[in-house]
């Protein structure tokens, strides 16, 4: 063989060796919004925590493992998509919220990375209705790198009539430098 082929071929395989690699990682959690006392509704403005959300460590996520990553091996986070379920009663809308924010924390940091406004006017129907959120453009990777972070839900609106419980789907696109 010769030497600009040898040459060739062993940059293209330092070249491949040098990829950046992409993978999805999803954490879900459930919380349950309390029913209005008998007689009325009542102002809703704080949501009760998603305990699953609370103190992540991403050196034990599965997919980080599968991937043989550290969190601190990150160079890229971002949120690929956040979706809100509503598991029970079937037959209920988010008509009862005006808006819902999520918010990622790692110590005294704090961003806002999803939202939804005006629901009350623009909620899915029932059953089982899925509002995906609007995203904001933030890097995630110090909050995941962090020795823990949490994702916190807020919002307004008004106690619901029945219990309401929810499930929230966070997709976190990450990716790893040079291997």
């Amino acid at each position: 063989m010769r030497p600009a082929s040898l040459l060739a071929a062993a940059v293209g395989l330092g070249l491949a060796a040098c990829a950046q690699s992409t993978f999805i990682t999803e954490v879900r959690g459930e919380t349950t919004v309390p029913a209005s006392l008998p007689g009325g509704s009542t102002e809703l403005n704080a949501f009760p925590p998603i305990s699953s959300f609370a103190g992540m460590d991403f050196d034990q996520n599965q997919d980080f493992k599968n991937q043989g990553l550290s969190k601190s091996e990150a160079t890229s986070v971002h949120v690929d998509s956040l979706s809100l379920q509503i598991l029970s009663p079937n037959d209920v809308d988010f008509t009862f919220l005006d808006n819902v924010e999520f918010f990622v924390r790692a110590g005294d940091r704090e961003s806002r990375i999803a939202w939804k406004n005006d629901l009350s006017r623009g909620s899915p129907r029932a059953p089982n209705p899925t509002l995906r959120l609007d995203l904001a453009d933030v890097e995630l990777q110090p909050f995941v790198a962090a020795p823990t972070m949490s994702i916190i839900i807020r919002g307004k609106g008004r106690t619901p009539e029945r219990e309401v419980r929810l499930r929230a789907v966070v997709r976190l696109e990450v990716e790893s430098g040079l291997l």
